[in-house]
């Protein structure tokens, strides 16, 4: 999965797979049962990752390919968009709809103990675009340029509080390839994969793509399945080190940014006092700019206290989903959407407010409704995390 981005669209669930998830039996030669197929998980639309489109299938779909032929499995797919990030695990592979899914970050983190991973295949991140002959070898290298940012993200976190260069913020990597080519940016500091793969098949190799290494920057991907598919799991790590020169390739094949990466020490933030979970949960996300066509459903009364389980349930959710816009932990550089800060900006109706714009969203700002994505109950765990995570300065 190459990265868990909001761009809403309808589930495609693919009926061959759905077909292949039984266990499958072919009269051979010596009549005995064809392997079961490896059913793999995999985005019908997310270059240079997976395609449905068979004559380029992309990166993870060829190492699909590879593991299962090393396993001696036929490989079948289960198609389904993963904008939605963690949603997209669960209706598919915690199902029991496919196997394994290639691309999930290797951290122990992801999902708690549902999903358990195998060993890394390559590290993923952002990196530095530019002209083959500008030297990058950290922020400072920056200086007295005009370089491109995704709209919240980790590099315009790093890159929002300095005065010695200009941003240039774009939604997507494709569009921030397109100013760097047109000559509106000095750089890029973008999405590596998609940045790297729209080099070599679209800009001809004009560019450098330099990997970067830090907080929240790269880190390493790899194969998921489901708690209690540990014999794959292990069967896929065994093949992997004679798949190696494979996977190698194929990366190079689709672009992907393969130098030695830069690297950052942690991440400068703000200072944050971490309230306790007992204290007053009390907090605004933001009022609605527009009128709703019809009131939210009644908010539940806050909680005195909230459970250690539930502000971890909270921490997954708003990581899975809502760290594509507030920031990985809510460590958002943007004042006007640091969730760190609402109890600073807000002191009145935030219960209220909150549940509000959760459930109504507020789409002229880019924040979509999640009412028919999350519960209630996840709702309020999304609370209580928040709650310990603002700042009193």
């Amino acid at each position: 999965m190459s990265n868990f981005v909001g761009r809403t669209s309808s589930a495609l669930l693919s009926l061959a797979a759905f077909a292949a998830c039984g266990p499958a039996l072919a009269a051979g030669p010596d009549s005995r049962p064809a392997a079961e197929p490896l059913r793999i998980c995999a985005d019908p639309a997310n270059m240079p990752f997976s395609s449905d489109d068979p004559a380029k299938p992309g990166l993870y779909l060829e190492i699909g390919d590879a593991i299962g032929k090393a396993l001696d499995r036929p490989v079948t797919h289960v198609w389904y968009r993963t904008n939605f990030g963690k949603r997209a695990v669960r209706v598919t592979m915690l199902a029991n709809q496919c196997d394994a899914t290639i691309g999930l970050p290797q951290d122990s983190d992801f999902m708690g103990p549902r999903v358990i991973f195998s060993k890394p295949l390559f590290n993923l991140g952002y990196a530095l675009v530019a002209p083959q002959d500008f030297a990058f070898n950290g922020l400072d290298s920056l200086k007295g340029k005009r370089v491109i940012v995704q709209y919240e993200t980790t590099p315009q976190n790093l890159l929002a509080p300095r005065n010695d260069l200009e941003t240039v913020t774009v939604l997507s990597p494709e569009e921030g390839m397109k100013k760097l080519a047109d000559g509106k940016a000095d750089a890029a500091f973008i999405w590596g994969a998609t940045a790297g793969y729209l080099n070599a098949t679209t800009y001809g190799g004009k560019f450098k793509v330099t990997p970067t290494d830090g907080t929240a920057l790269s880190w390493p991907t790899s194969v998921a399945f489901a708690k209690g598919s540990e014999d794959l799991r292990d069967k896929v790590d065994a093949s992997l080190p004679a798949l190696q020169q494979t996977i190698t390739g194929l990366v190079k094949k689709y672009g992907l940014p393969a130098d030695a990466p830069v690297k950052f020490g942690a991440l400068t933030t703000a200072r944050v006092r971490v309230a306790a979970a007992t204290e007053d949960l009390a907090f605004r996300v933001a009022q609605a700019a527009q009128p709703a066509a019809a009131p939210a459903p009644a908010a539940p009364a806050a909680a005195a206290a909230a459970s250690l389980q539930d502000i971890a349930e909270g921490k997954e959710v708003f990581n899975g989903t809502c760290a594509h816009c507030h920031g990985p932990d809510a460590i958002q550089s943007e004042k006007r959407i640091d969730l760190r800060r609402l109890t600073l900006r807000y002191d009145a109706d935030a219960h209220d407010t909150f549940w509000k714009t959760v459930h109504e969203g507020r789409p002229s700002k880019g924040m979509p409704s999640w009412k028919d994505v999350f519960t209630d109950e996840q709702f309020n765990q999304i609370w209580d995390w928040l709650q310990t995570v603002q700042s009193k300065e």
